[in-house]
């Protein structure tokens, strides 16, 4: 059996009776409408980090927080009950920032792909770059010098790994 199998059982035992408790049991106003994204549970089976998302602004967020921490204790004695395990673990909640990472590099893509259409509109094609600002006239790579530069082509990369000789 692997190795790291175990934990991950337990986990998904407890986000299951964690999130069932929550939407059933739980009846602080506090915790508004949480999503539980995944579960980290220590090797020795001491410690849960659960993750949650939660809609709304950093003052909900902050009020979802201490509404799940003033849980935790209920929340620790009723898996205890329902799961067989040696030591019930200590929980500790946090918010999962890997959503609004997620978010967040979506909606810079989106931006990116707006712009590259505007430009294609524009007869500009996606690639197209305005005069640069600081380059003087002459300067810079043209259809001549292109290939003649020393910044181009493998070359620019310098000398390669060297081979060890294994005949020795």
């Amino acid at each position: 059996m692997a190795q790291g199998s175990r934990p991950d059982r337990v986990g998904e035992q407890i986000r299951e009776e964690v999130s069932s408790l929550l939407l059933r049991e739980v009846r602080d106003p506090g915790i508004g409408l949480v999503t539980l994204t995944r579960v980290k549970v220590s090797p020795d089976l001491q410690f849960v980090r659960i993750f949650y998302t939660q809609m709304g602004d950093e003052k909900a967020r902050k009020e979802t927080k201490r509404a799940l921490e003033r849980a935790t204790p209920f929340l620790r004695r009723k898996i205890g009950d329902a799961i067989r395990l040696r030591r019930v673990p200590e929980l500790r909640f946090e918010f999962d920032e890997s959503v609004e990472h997620q978010e967040r590099i979506e909606r810079i893509l989106l931006e990116l792909q707006e712009e590259r259409k505007a430009r294609a509109e524009a007869g500009q094609g996606p690639d197209a770059q305005g005069p640069a600002e600081d380059a003087e006239p002459g300067q810079g790579p043209t259809a001549e010098n292109q290939g003649d530069s020393p910044d181009f082509g493998p070359e620019a990369l310098g000398p390669g790994p060297e081979k060890k000789d294994s005949s020795s």
